[in-house]
């Protein structure tokens, strides 16, 4: 007979062996399902930590004992040397050779070919890159920046002119992105805008300034003219009484040179020498051939209108001016492209990390569904779980899908935006970015006076608009000139000689008129020519006066209304500077208000996890609840990424606001002008 103290104790003994038996079992699926997802970082590290960084591939240090090295320190020691490049220079043509000033120069060939830096970068067919190299590889490969590099030889081309007295031809200084799609969109460079030709009232939609209006200005470069001929004529006369023959022949050698050379100060020099050698068949002429030449030199001053060295070198010194623009712009540039790349680097680091985050989602749902599956087949769940478990799938697939295409797109605008030429191989490789958090922003602390001071100090736009408003001071000066008469005072000297030896044919009469007493040969000739033995000489002025002088004075009051438009342009650029650097400011501070928001949301999701996970070890909680909470720390870990990366670019645009983007990041403008990084930062 059976003893129920016995039995009881077997029952109570039996249920303890299968609770124990249970938890061991839950125990060994979560050891597993951690095992399944130590590659992906641990959700309970924060975000930003170096955990939080999936430094995958790193490479496994030989002595064991040695603390681990980051993926960036095993690439920064696994670079080589990096190759030669050579850097950007364009000279303008200057040769001492008579006839290179009359031949076509042409300029260096397009070196198109990636920076040697990109090499160094590629590692197992994958580009591992940092923050410092993304703005490395810009300044040396960025199609944008390379483009506007030519503005300096074109700013020296227009100074040449203009030293020759040709007017300014400008210098294009917009801003170029074409190359660095992505990030923040434009922002103000400083140039006014224009209208467009369907809303402009002038000719054919095209309206021109009266700036560098004024008096026309000669050329200050030196013209050599030269005109000769030989001409042979034959005349069939009706009587000999005109010239002794009733066939007339004539030939004449026929040679004139004339120098002329303009002045700043508005005076004109020309020189006029005039030679010929004339021989007939005539008996009536005392001499045959006939030699004559004659010099003439004239000096012409503007006195009124054209006068003056600031008047007839305001090409030049517009053209001095533009070169201080084309610096100033390039800088601009610099600034804009790197702040384009910074922004392009940090959406990559965001869709890297959100790609993490959608991966390690996936892995705990299909841990998950392979557990619950288990646990169908014991009949512990109800086969629902298990569909939820597989919708549930199907959406983290379809989810890591859209980041993975999002990462892909970015890797794309960052391979755009720091090389030359497309390569085939370099185009389908991953990118790794090595930088997950950008250095401490010194900006983020100052007061906002501070702030606007400083941008007013260091954006190249203010000091842009400050010359230009002495072009327009410059320009308003000169244009006075054209409301002056115009008065002339001139003279000039000349001087004749003529020589030839007596005509063995003349039958003049008397005899004696057949008789000369001129020099015989060209050395005469010249002789009489230059010792004043037969000059002319003569001074005057002339004076035109427009009685009504509309135009002029419509041109120079026009040029004084653009004056007071530029000024107030002038002041509305530093209103919309200083509201630029309050917007960045308020923008970095609301990025920052929002990261905090995120750490905490994202902290609660992960303490809500585990709490969760601990529970259903207990029995608690299904695995339903833990899928739950899992996707709700998704979910608050993809916001906490999407936060830190508009906080970075928030830091970026108030460094660009205050223009000490360069200064930050430590790129050397000689560098950028170069196309060569040679400082280190």
């Amino acid at each position: 007979m059976n003893d129920p103290r016995k039995d009881s104790m077997k029952k109570k003994t039996a249920t303890f062996r299968v609770r124990i038996t249970s938890a061991a079992a839950i125990l060994l699926m979560q050891v597993n399902l951690a095992l399944a997802m130590e590659p992906a970082s641990s959700p309970s590290a924060p975000a930003n930590s170096p955990a939080s960084q999936p430094m995958v591939e790193a490479p496994m240090p030989a002595d064991h004992l040695a603390p681990p090295l980051s993926l960036a320190q095993a690439m920064q020691q696994a670079q080589q040397p990096i190759g030669t490049q050579q850097p950007f220079h364009v000279d303008l043509p200057r040769s001492h050779k008579p006839f290179a000033q009359y031949r076509p120069s042409d300029a260096p060939p397009l070196d198109l070919n990636n920076s040697p830096r990109l090499e160094n970068l590629i590692r197992d067919g994958k580009l591992y890159i940092s923050l410092r190299d993304a703005i490395d590889l810009a300044i040396e490969n960025n199609l944008d920046l390379a483009y506007f590099r030519y503005n300096f030889p074109i700013a020296q081309t227009d100074l040449a002119r203009t030293k020759a007295g040709g007017s300014v031809n400008g210098v294009n200084t917009g801003i170029v992105q074409s190359s660095t799609e992505g990030g923040f969109g434009s922002q103000n460079t400083g140039s006014a805008a224009t209208a467009s030709g369907s809303a402009a009232a002038g000719a054919g939609g095209i309206v021109t300034s009266t700036l560098g209006a004024g008096t026309a200005v000669s050329s200050f470069d030196p013209y050599l003219t030269f005109k000769g001929f030989v001409d042979h004529t034959v005349t069939q006369e009706g009587n000999a009484f005109q010239n002794g023959v009733l066939t007339f022949k004539q030939n004449r050698i026929q040679g004139q040179g004339n120098y002329s050379q303009s002045f700043p100060l508005g005076t004109n020099v020309n020189v006029n020498y005039f030679g010929q050698r004339f021989a007939n068949n005539s008996p009536y002429e005392a001499i045959n051939p006939t030699l004559y030449s004659s010099l003439t030199v004239a000096v012409t001053q503007n006195f009124l209108a054209g006068f003056g060295i600031s008047t007839n070198e305001r090409y030049m010194h517009i053209a001095k001016k533009n070169l201080q623009i084309t610096d100033l712009a390039f800088r601009a540039q610099v600034i804009a492209t790197i702040t384009q790349v910074e922004n392009i680097y940090w959406d990559l680091v965001n869709a890297y990390e959100d790609e993490q985050v959608k991966e390690r989602s996936l892995a705990f749902v299909q841990q998950n569904l392979q557990t619950d599956e288990k646990q169908l087949q014991l009949n512990a769940i109800p086969a629902m779980q298990v569909i939820k478990d597989q919708s549930d799938e199907a959406t983290s697939e379809g989810d890591l899908t859209v980041s993975r295409a999002n990462l892909r797109l970015n890797e794309l605008l960052m391979k755009n935006a720091i090389t030359k030429m497309d390569d085939p191989v370099i185009d389908e490789m991953p990118v790794i970015p090595l930088d997950r958090v950008g250095p401490v922003d010194p900006n983020a602390t100052k007061s906002i006076d501070d702030l606007i001071t400083e941008a007013e100090k260091n954006r190249p736009d203010v000091k842009q608009d400050e010359i230009a408003m002495q072009v327009a001071q410059m320009s308003l000066k000169s244009i006075k000139s054209e409301l002056l008469p115009t008065l002339n005072a001139y003279g000039f000297y000349s001087g004749n000689g003529i020589a030839g030896p007596s005509n063995p044919n003349c039958n003049l009469s008397p005899a004696a008129e057949c008789i000369s007493d001129l020099p015989t040969g060209f050395s005469g000739m010249l002789g009489n020519t230059f010792n004043y033995s037969s000059p002319e000489y003569q001074v005057g002025m002339t004076l035109s006066i427009n009685l009504r002088n509309r135009v002029a004075k419509a041109d120079q009051f026009r040029a004084a209304l653009e004056y007071r438009q530029r000024q107030i342009t002038f002041e509305e650029q530093k209103k919309s500077i200083r509201f630029d650097v309050r917007n960045s400011q308020f923008a970095l501070q609301q990025a920052e208000a929002r990261v905090n928001a995120a750490q905490k949301a994202r902290d609660l999701a992960q303490h809500t996890f585990d709490v969760t996970a601990q529970e259903q070890k207990l029995g608690a909680k299904s695995s339903y609840d833990t899928l739950v909470a899992q996707h709700d720390l998704a979910t608050a870990e993809s916001t906490l990424v999407a936060a830190q990366t508009a906080y970075e670019k928030a830091k970026v645009d108030i460094d660009r606001a205050t223009g000490d983007t360069l200064e930050r990041m430590g790129v050397s403008i000689d560098d950028a002008k170069s196309g060569v990084v040679t400082h280190a930062p």
